[in-house]
């Protein structure tokens, strides 16, 4: 920890606050200093937490009392202080502000995967991972993560979906304000059961007419939907699809790497490894299920292929083109751009596709067809944004994306690659 530093940066964050004429680059820049100071000090307050050990019993309770929070919240920070007490060179990042607290949090959770023993192994790797965290998302660092954890694994996973399996939970409880609240946790396989039903039953009641006093905010919109939605399919009220199954889409990039550069098509792997042409399988949701039990569920539910080459869709099963016989993307049409598509089309954004709408560049009302060439995947934020703050989007001949923004500000993509997000 540089206390100069340190200090710097807060005075800079001061003065970009205190001058009203403060422009973007300034803004940007003092948002940077915060994120770095908020580093700093969650290295420092682990190191605290680890010297509060050799005076305090419940080290939780301490740590809730002086942050006026509760204890299992207090947990979290406890968790992070061990890990990087264990992983130096995680401490050392933080403090430098060259990692986030949630890259360490991220470590953390893929370290509980882990049996004890094997556990030794992910934090000999935390100089290599501390590196690579350095220039990479929390969300790139938690893909790294799980693959981290896939090579130390000495299992085929059968262990720890039984573990899985028995730590499946559903409570349910009545709040302050008389909401009755429900929280579950699910192993991978019910979850796969689960989430496309409830997918599929929230896309069908209420894609054309929304249930009254539904919020306009697209974060809470989409939970009051889901709620709705789980609420129908329990009291099998709706007339909407009350089956789904998990659908698996085996995707085959065509694309040619070796010369990705000259051509623009997606460059190497956030690992700095150009990726090998192949199949690549996706599932409705980011879960892992051991071989055996992969291998009955594809028997039941054979992959889906979709070729893509240079950011277009060779080939997928389907009608792709559905012009104006219907507004809603249609099932063969998600799965297409699925293969194009691992997160929101927005650059940045990490929401996952499958949390995503389907929006039409050229909007409907404005006699859009949904055809795919018309269709990218938006998160619901993203595309409240698209439709009420003025934002345009175009599609290049190999789906590069250019958005512009009302203040002039252009941002652009190459190519869409599910193995470069």
């Amino acid at each position: 920890m540089d206390p100069e530093a340190t200090s710097e940066r807060i005075r800079r964050i001061a003065r970009t606050l205190d001058d009203p004429l403060s422009d973007r680059e300034a803004i940007e820049s003092a948002m940077a200093d915060e994120v770095a100071v908020r580093a700093v000090l969650d290295a420092a307050g682990a190191a605290l937490i680890t010297r509060l050990r050799e005076h305090s019993v419940f080290v939780e309770a301490t740590v809730a009392d002086a942050s006026r929070t509760s204890v299992n919240v207090a947990s979290k920070s406890t968790e992070r202080a061990d890990t990087l007490e264990r992983a130096v060179p995680l401490a050392v990042a933080l403090g430098e502000a060259q990692i986030t607290a949630a890259h360490v949090d991220a470590f953390t959770r893929a370290a509980k995967q882990l049996e004890p023993d094997q556990r030794n192994e992910l934090f000999d790797r935390s100089a290599r991972l501390a590196a690579y965290g350095g220039s990479a998302t929390v969300e790139a660092f938690s893909r790294r993560l799980r693959r981290e954890v896939a090579s130390i694994r000495t299992d085929d996973g059968e262990d720890r979906l039984r573990r899985q399996r028995s730590a499946t939970r559903l409570s349910t409880w009545t709040d302050a304000e008389g909401m009755w609240n429900l929280r579950g946790r699910f192993d991978p396989v019910l979850a796969l059961g689960i989430a496309p039903r409830l997918t599929n039953m929230c896309e069908a009641i209420f894609a054309e007419v929304l249930p009254e006093l539904c919020p306009t905010d697209p974060v809470e919109k989409q939970k009051f939907l889901a709620a709705n939605a789980l609420a129908r399919l329990i009291d099998g009220t709706s007339t909407g699809p009350t089956t789904g199954r998990p659908e698996f889409v085996a995707v085959i990039d065509a694309t040619d790497r070796s010369c990705d550069r000259c051509d623009g098509s997606p460059g190497p792997t956030p690992d700095g490894i150009v990726a090998a042409a192949g199949p690549t399988v996706h599932w409705p949701i980011p879960v892992e299920v051991p071989a055996r039990v992969l291998a009955e569920m594809v028997d039941r539910s054979p992959p889906q292929p979709v070729v893509v080459r240079n950011g277009l869709v060779l080939h997928a099963p389907g009608a792709l083109d559905l012009g104006r016989s219907t507004r809603l993307a249609s099932h063969a049409q998600r799965r297409a751009l699925r293969g194009l598509y691992r997160t929101c089309a927005v650059p940045g954004c990490d929401v996952s596709f499958d949390r995503c709408k389907i929006h039409h560049l050229v909007w409907w009302r404005n006699g859009g067809n949904t055809d795919l060439a018309n269709l990218v995947p938006v998160c619901s934020r993203h595309h409240s944004r698209i439709h009420h703050d003025e934002w345009t989007i175009e599609l290049g001949s190999r789906r590069e994306l250019t958005i512009r923004l009302p203040d002039g500000t252009v941002r652009n993509t190459g190519p869409p690659s599910i193995r470069a997000a």
